[in-house]
């Protein structure tokens, strides 16, 4: 099993697509196995975006992650990582697949709605930096159907 991080940002929050889009992951067979609805502090905006501190858009991301609340979790699944990234779509929701969350519910590149962890590295530090050891491990009744 393969786990990954994904964030609903403030847009998708203040939109009201939580549910809609937490289904998605769950109807592909995705366990969430960490969940937060929080305010994102700057200092972890600075953290979970350092990769980008030398880019001209960082202020402006920092801005946006800490101008309204976002859900974080971190869903467990047969090659999580790119199945979400499937699920999700292309960055830039112009050019996301149709069927994809970015392509259905987005039309900009800064109002993308989530993110997700791009391979197993950024996975595992993202996953470390918004949860430490709040991961529950648990099994569902449904996973023998979903699972191989």
């Amino acid at each position: 099993m393969e786990r990954t991080f994904i964030i609903l940002k403030p847009d998708a929050v203040q939109r009201g697509l939580i549910g809609e889009i937490i289904g998605r992951f769950e109807r592909r067979g995705l366990k969430i196995v960490g969940m937060k609805f929080m305010q994102v502090s700057e200092e972890l905006a600075r953290q979970h975006y350092a990769v980008h501190e030398q880019r001209p858009f960082f202020g402006g991301l920092i801005k946006y992650i800490v101008s309204a609340p976002v859900v974080a979790l971190v869903v467990e699944g047969t090659n999580a990582i790119a199945v979400v990234r499937n699920t999700v779509g292309a960055t830039k929701p112009a050019e996301a697949a149709p069927g994809t969350i970015r392509a259905d519910l987005g039309l900009e590149i800064g109002r993308n709605l989530v993110h997700a962890s791009d391979g197993p590295e950024t996975a595992a530090s993202e996953i470390a930096l918004w949860f430490a050891s709040d991961l529950v491990t648990w099994s569902r009744a449904s996973d023998p159907w979903i699972f191989e």
